[in-house]
């Protein structure tokens, strides 16, 4: 399998991507090649620092410019056709590979996927996931910031897209569904809310109901539906929330010798809960409904982040998930016309 990376993107870009990519090959044990795209030269240079033994794996495509964070993204894709981000994305279009991981700009990434790889038939709106810590496990919380405004009919095939890719590739066998609201009552919320419940009442039998902002960290759902205006809230404050505990707890414990001894006898735990907060232990997640495999990772990711994104790609790709979204959302007659949408 070949697997696309934008070498120059995200905040430690070259070095997390290359070295993410030569982690990759040898957790797989060179079983795939990896495509970096970026500046040959300065990708060089990266890849020198480490041993040469899965370097043959590692194929190096140039690139001569990079978007960046602050580049207006239609903008950026027209004017910078030759960049990191459009030449993988096109790379990977054109059959040179299959799939594409980027930890660039994620509304340029938005944008090229739609752009260049276009929709799976029946899929009104794409929408990116992200995944939320809870108890037991985590949540993909969908849509984060693809679609700020929604109609009912995208939260449903948000719905079905994101319980298809937590079940594949998560092996979830039957992933609860819900749909966040400020009550559990159905008639509660506003008329997105209302509405897209009576869609998902109908449509999908693993959906539960409603699900109040209270419990999204207890634990109960697998996959939690919005909007994403709502969603990019949601995860951003979420993103905040350990960050103020440990300097909390840090602050805590150097307070005097009694807080440093309990701090030591509970450091186990406290790793395996920072664990459970660590982007990094999810890689990126795809923007579901692209025709196509376009995996978004944070900003800021590590070379371990990179990793795990390259293998969510590879497995998207083995799992044959878009097939599978096709099929579901056609076989259920969930491909709309824009005129029905408008009624929905």
């Amino acid at each position: 399998m070949r697997l696309v990376v934008d070498a120059m993107g995200g905040d430690f870009a070259p070095k997390a991507p290359v070295e993410g990519a030569i982690l990759y090959c040898k957790e797989t044990k060179g079983k795939d090649q990896v495509i970096l795209v970026g500046d040959q030269s300065v990708i060089q240079k990266e890849l020198d620092r480490h041993s040469r033994l899965y370097l043959k794996n590692i194929q190096v495509v140039h690139a001569s410019s990079v978007i960046e964070m602050h580049d207006q993204p239609t903008a950026a894709i027209r004017n910078k056709k030759d960049s990191s981000m459009v030449k993988g994305i096109t790379l990977y279009k054109e059959g040179h590979g299959d799939a594409f991981v980027s930890a660039g700009s994620t509304g340029a990434q938005m944008a090229a996927s739609l752009l260049i790889l276009g929709r799976i038939e029946g899929v009104q709106r794409p929408g990116l996931g992200a995944f939320l810590p809870c108890e037991g496990g985590v949540v993909l919380l969908i849509d984060v910031g693809a679609n700020a405004e929604c109609k009912p009919m995208h939260l449903l095939q948000y719905g079905i897209m994101g319980s298809i890719f937590i079940k594949q590739i998560y092996g979830i066998k039957n992933p609860r569904i819900a749909l966040l609201n400020i009550g559990e009552e159905s008639k509660k919320g506003n008329e997105l809310s209302i509405a897209a419940h009576e869609l998902m009442v109908k449509s999908m039998p693993n959906f539960m109901g409603n699900l109040e902002g209270r419990d999204i960290l207890r634990g109960g759902t697998d996959v939690l539906i919005t909007d994403g205006f709502t969603g990019n809230v949601i995860l951003k404050f979420a993103e905040s929330i350990f960050e103020v505990f440990g300097r909390n707890f840090k602050r805590s414990v150097g307070k005097n010798l009694f807080s440093l001894t309990g701090a030591l006898l509970v450091r186990h735990a406290f790793r395996d809960m920072k664990r459970n907060f660590d982007y990094q232990e999810y890689g990126g997640v795809p923007l579901l409904g692209i025709d196509g495999i376009s995996i978004i990772c944070h900003g800021s990711s590590s070379a371990k982040a990179i990793k795990n994104a390259i293998k969510v790609a590879r497995m998207m790709s083995q799992e044959e998930v878009n097939a599978n979204i096709h099929e579901e959302i056609t076989s259920r007659g969930i491909s709309w016309t824009e005129t029905q949408l408008s009624q929905a």
